[in-house]
């Protein structure tokens, strides 16, 4: 860039009217448009599991993966598992390395002696279904930088669905399973298909009764 300043200094008379602050600016001008533009920021990503610990600690991996790749980051948690996170693990320091990361959280609309757990899952179901979700379009709202994509937890579709499509926000559904139950699912209509069920034999019928009923019906209703 400088040889062609320089042949324009010297190529120009020195009676030209052209003064040499006009020819600098010019040269300067034409650097400007050359110059590339400073990179856009990166997307800014929620993360939002369903309040559970399993769940969590899978999607706090998945947030991890996206931090190492330079992402903004916020995890949005449940207020009563927050508290237990940085009680009770190394949370704040384990994601303090990475700059665009932050924690957000939400009230799950449950009371704080409530377990959480068990056969009271179902009520923390409805419970963030019917409480939590106008609170999360509110944040969404109100979010700063602008959210470029949602990560959902694949149990919630109801919740998230609805207002991310509200808002139009892109989401995508995470399945905090793991491959050997996807393996399961997939692997049930073969089974089927095969005529593999009834299964026989006594080893593998106690499976049947105390594994698979956790996630599909393996009996005719009749012999319920």
């Amino acid at each position: 860039m400088t040889s062609s300043f320089l042949a324009i200094k010297f190529s120009t008379p020195l009676n030209s009217s052209i003064k040499m602050d006009q020819i600098k600016a010019t040269h300067l001008s034409k650097m400007e448009k050359i110059t590339p533009s400073s990179p856009p920021p990166p997307p800014h990503v929620l993360i939002f599991p369903f309040p559970a610990q399993g769940h969590v600690n899978a999607m706090l991996k998945l947030a991890e993966l996206l931090g190492l790749a330079g992402l903004n980051v916020t995890f949005l948690n449940s207020e009563y598992n927050h508290e237990r996170l940085v009680l009770f693990t190394d949370i704040q320091a384990r994601f303090a390395e990475y700059p665009g990361f932050r924690f957000r959280t939400i009230w799950d609309g449950l009371p704080g002696d409530h377990p959480r757990s068990g056969d009271r899952f179902m009520e923390m179901f409805e419970s963030v279904k019917m409480i939590a979700k106008p609170i999360f379009r509110e944040m969404l709202i109100t979010i700063r930088p602008p959210l470029n994509c949602i990560i959902g937890d694949g149990i919630m579709g109801s919740v998230v669905d609805v207002v991310a499509n509200e808002l139009q926000i892109p989401i995508i559904h995470f399945r905090t399973i793991g491959a050997s139950c996807f393996w399961a699912y997939f692997s049930l209509l073969h089974v089927i298909d095969d005529k593999e069920l009834p299964i026989i034999g006594t080893c593998l019928l106690l499976l049947l009764l105390l594994v698979i009923p956790t996630f599909s019906r393996n009996r005719e209703l009749s012999d319920v």
